[in-house]
């Protein structure tokens, strides 16, 4: 393994729990602060370095070749496609105290 291929997977994988917490109003340190839009935009930067990096390396060609990636590429497209709704979906109000 290269270091460009710890990179790419590197920044693929940190892009998730950005963007999931970003989505779910979570609080945690990114590059760009700690609210939420902060953690989908830092999300957004990460997602594109690793695909990217992963297309400078491999080529179009790579992402039919290489199915670890693609599917995780998948994954988090799925996601950010479909966050908002399994939000919505799956909130648990706070009940009174």
């Amino acid at each position: 393994m290269s270091p460009i291929d710890f990179l790419i997977g590197l920044f693929l994988m940190n892009a998730m729990p950005h963007f999931v917490l970003g989505v779910w109003k979570g609080r945690i340190p990114s590059l760009f602060g700690i609210g939420p839009k902060a953690n989908m935009a830092y999300s957004g930067v990460c997602f594109s370095i690793s695909v990217g990096l992963f297309l400078w390396r491999y080529g179009w060609i790579g992402l039919t070749e290489n199915g670890i990636y693609a599917g995780a590429l998948a994954i988090l497209v799925i996601y950010y496609l479909t966050g908002q709704f399994w939000y919505r979906s799956f909130r648990v109000e706070k009940e009174p105290v």
